[in-house]
Formats: C-alpha cells, sequence, structure tokens
C-alpha cells in the first residue's frame, strides 16, 4: 500500500462521524443558513435529516442540544491572524477550544493573515509557514488532548487562500489530527469554473476531513459575485453532481457540508430543497 493510503486508513480511523450511518456520507448544514439557537436549528436539521450542524467555534451549548437530538457538531469555524514570536492560545482561545472538549468537533480555522513585525506577508506565500505552522501546532497541542482537530480553511482574499495553501501547511506539520476542507465556492472564486478540481481533491485526500458544497452558476466564476456563487443545492448552471462524482472517484467518504452564505430565502426552505437535490445526487453515483 502507498504511503499516501496509509495516511488516509490512518485520518479516517481518526476522523469524527466519517459516515452518519455505514455505507452513507454524512451531510451536514452550516450555519450560514441554518440560523438561530439550538430551539430553531436542531428540530429543523432532524426533520429534514441532516447529520448535523457547521457553527461558531467554542460554542457548546450548540454542540450538547444537537448531541441530544442525535445529530453531531462536525466543526467551529474560526477566523484568526497569526504574528511572527507572539502566541495565538490567548484565553479566549483556550475557552473555545475547552468548550469544545468530548464533542470530538473539528477546529475549522481560516487563516486571515500572517505578521512579520508590521507587515503582512503576501497571499498563498510559502515564506509565512513557518509562522503560521508554529501557531497552528501551538493550537494543535492544547487542542490534543481534548480530543479537537483542526481543519484548515481556504476562504478566497485570506493568506490561507487556495486549496494547495492548506496541504502545503499540513503536509509540513504531518499530524494526524490536523487536516484540510475544499470549499466549492471559494475554489470556484479563486480558481474558476474551468479548473478542474480533481487533481487537487486527489492531492488533498490524504488529509481531507471536510468538503462543502453549494449551487453555483458556470462561465467566468472569478469575476461573479457570491449571489451567483453560493446558491441553494438545486439552483445554477455549474455541475454539482458532477463534482460529486469526481470527489467520490477519488476516494473521499467524510462530512460534506452545505454553504449557505448570503442566501436570502428563507432558511428551512432553502435546506429543504437543498436536501432533495443532495439525496437526488447521491442516487445518481451508486
Amino acid at each position: 500500500m502507498k504511503a499516501s493510503l496509509i495516511l488516509h486508513a490512518v485520518l479516517c480511523l481518526a476522523l469524527p462521524a466519517q459516515n452518519a450511518a455505514a455505507g452513507r456520507t454524512a451531510f451536514f448544514a452550516m450555519n450560514t443558513i441554518a440560523r438561530g439557537g439550538p430551539a430553531v436549528i436542531v428540530p429543523m436539521l432532524k426533520d429534514l435529516g441532516y447529520d448535523g450542524l457547521g457553527g461558531s467555534a467554542g460554542d457548546g451549548a450548540m454542540a450538547t442540544a444537537l448531541e441530544a437530538g442525535g445529530l453531531k457538531f462536525f466543526n467551529g469555524y474560526l477566523t484568526l491572524e497569526f504574528h511572527a514570536e507572539q502566541t495565538v492560545l490567548d484565553l479566549r482561545l483556550k475557552q473555545m477550544i475547552d468548550a469544545m472538549h468530548g464533542h470530538h468537533t473539528v477546529l475549522w480555522i481560516a487563516l486571515a493573515k500572517v505578521f512579520n513585525g508590521e507587515t503582512a506577508f503576501q497571499k498563498s506565500s510559502p515564506e509565512a509557514d513557518d509562522i503560521a505552522i508554529s501557531g497552528l501546532r501551538e493550537i494543535a497541542e492544547y487542542a490534543e488532548p481534548h480530543g479537537v482537530k483542526i481543519a484548515l480553511y481556504p476562504h478566497t482574499g485570506l493568506w490561507l487562500e487556495r486549496v494547495e495553501d492548506a496541504i502545503r501547511v499540513a503536509d509540513k506539520m504531518n499530524r494526524a489530527d490536523v487536516g484540510v476542507t475544499f470549499n466549492l465556492c471559494h475554489w470556484l472564486k479563486v480558481e474558476g469554473a474551468e479548473r478542474d478540481p480533481e487533481p487537487v481533491l486527489k492531492a488533498a485526500m490524504p488529509r481531507l476531513m471536510f468538503v462543502t458544497i453549494n449551487g453555483a452558476d458556470k462561465g467566468d466564476t472569478r469575476q461573479m459575485g457570491w449571489d451567483r456563487l453560493i446558491q441553494p443545492l438545486d439552483r445554477g448552471s455549474y455541475e454539482v453532481g458532477a463534482f460529486l462524482k469526481k470527489l467520490d472517484a477519488a476516494g473521499y467518504v467524510g462530512p460534506i457540508g452545505f454553504q449557505g452564505f448570503g442566501i436570502k430565502d428563507e432558511p428551512r426552505e432553502v435546506l429543504s430543497r437543498t436536501m432533495t437535490a443532495w439525496k437526488k445526487f447521491r442516487a445518481e453515483i451508486k
């Protein structure tokens, strides 16, 4: 067995809730569309058939409520900046990680900027890797005894903007508890719809913890606004079903989340239509 496949097998054993049930890919909603408190979100997601939520880092009350409803708090999102020779692990971050203890929740980190003194490194610059890795290692070592893993979250406009950036940093760290995320909307904004994601998905596979999807339009996606790049899963001209087939062919079996940032339609309606589209796409893969 190749070393990359061995590492992927180890990560699959270590990652939380790869499948909600045997042979079925877990599908969760992000709190960008599943909005409200636990009393609203938990029954809505359960009724619509979602496996859980991607929410805010340190939201222990949400995690507890989801678990009580038979669902999972998959990950908690957080945007950070790192500065050379400065600790990133402040009291606020420690408290977030403490609140995630015992919930098998992943800390979803978007790394906005990396500084050396007053100078911010350019987006995607490998020259910032050592500073970024130092900060991430500090977080990972504190989080490890709490059962909290880290998934790097590529985000348009941030230092960690590209999926390749996340892979590069995670590979250098070489920790089973630090992985990467593939976000379809950010891929389309940064790379464009014409670039085939399959090679990058395969490269990410040994460390791929999460994938997020949504409806979107095809065309010159780098010039499009988020209203066209983030739509309900049953809308848009971009072939999400074809993307999911490539993801499946690459061997990914982990959780997939629905990104609903900026969608103005009523959340329950969006989530209901999205679940219908999700089931259709999954049926076409089998």
